[in-house]
């Protein structure tokens, strides 16, 4: 790999454990904490966020009509949703153990938590609870197909990619043929030796 990318990819990383420790430092600071997978607030905050709940006929009628008429058209969406989260659980778990990739943990990814809040009423927590399961679907899923990319064809495209997976940097690159044989066993024995972290 070359080294001016080796060195960008530890500075990223750098950057992501300080943007960690910045996002623990606003948590102790709304006054909540994490217990497990639990959230605890102070009792005074619980108090002001069902103070600050906006109920759900004055929040319908400050809506935009637009909003609720497409209400129906986002949540049809869970039924491929749903699908997709099926499917590719049932993937990892019979062709994960086979290429030795470690399988990737649903709840990494899926996180649906918002819905706790109480300043929210109940169309807003079914909103917070669709897109906070869609949206850790799709991380879950990308996971999964990184690692499966990664381990069958580990080669950069020709044009440019919008958010590549961690990984990609360390493809090779697109019409280099030197040695890919070597180069995709070198990148099978990476994704399978170590538990890869969450945002790889």
């Amino acid at each position: 790999m070359n080294e001016n990318i080796r060195k960008l990819l530890t500075e990223i990383a750098r950057l992501e454990e300080e943007l960690s420790t910045v996002i623990q430092e606003q948590q102790e600071q709304l006054h909540y904490r994490l217990e497990g997978s639990r959230v605890r607030f102070e009792e005074n905050l619980r108090r002001l966020h069902r103070e600050m709940k906006v109920g759900v006929f004055a929040w319908l009628r400050e809506s935009e009509w637009r909003n609720v008429l497409s209400a129906p058209f986002v949540y049809i969406m869970i039924i491929p949703f749903l699908a997709l989260d099926v499917f590719v659980t049932i993937y990892q778990a019979v062709c994960f153990p086979l290429y030795g990739i470690p399988k990737v943990s649903r709840s990494d990814y899926i996180i649906v938590d918002r819905h706790l809040l109480g300043y929210l009423n109940i169309i807003e927590k079914m909103n917070c609870l669709f897109c906070g399961y869609a949206d850790g679907l799709l991380a879950y899923t990308r996971q999964i197909l990184s690692r499966t990319e990664t381990y069958w064809c580990p080669i950069k495209h020709a044009r440019k990619v919008l958010d590549p997976h961690r990984r990609y940097a360390k493809f090779a690159d697109f019409g280099d043929g030197d040695d890919i044989a070597a180069h995709v066993a070198r990148m099978r024995k990476q994704v399978a030796r170590k538990r890869p972290a969450k945002s790889e």
